[in-house]
């Protein structure tokens, strides 16, 4: 399969992000908030959800992608402990949030499991998703918990 490599630019383009990125795994020392440069960019190892689609349960493959949101004016973490280099964070959505309606600024949020996120202040969206190339074989799918609907939570 081709390495993916996306652009991010509006909230459409995010949400293909997130898709991509929903049940990735990041070490907390595998991110940065580089104030200087105005970055925020991260190493994390997805779960290739459309190789699993297409291929079935013989298609179960995690790989190692860079995400980089630029134009970061401000980051706040959330119930993240960054002395705790090692600790592993899986990343279930990420989302934006305008300041108002005519203004591209606003909040990128990346939501994590155990109540644990990151917030992004930017000037506008502007995101690139790109595998790195490693990719290994993983037994297991993610999976959710089911909400009250019955349905269970995991990507279609």
């Amino acid at each position: 399969m081709d390495l993916l490599k996306l652009i991010a630019f509006d909230t459409e383009d995010l949400r293909v992000v997130s898709a991509h990125l929903q049940d990735a795994t990041v070490r907390v020392s595998e991110m940065r908030y580089l104030k200087g440069e105005q970055r925020f960019a991260a190493v994390l190892n997805r779960f290739d959800w459309a190789q699993a689609h297409a291929s079935g349960r013989d298609g179960l493959a995690r790989r190692q992608a860079a995400l980089r949101f630029e134009r970061v004016q401000h980051a706040k973490v959330s119930g993240i402990d960054l002395s705790h280099a090692g600790d592993v964070l899986v990343l279930l959505a990420i989302s934006f949030e305008a300041r108002s309606t005519d203004d591209p600024a606003g909040w990128i949020n990346l939501v994590f499991a155990g109540d644990k996120a990151i917030q992004l202040e930017v000037e506008c969206i502007e995101a690139e998703l790109r595998d790195l190339g490693p990719v290994w074989r993983t037994k297991s799918k993610p999976r959710h918990p089911k909400g009250p609907d019955g349905v269970d939570g995991q990507n279609p």
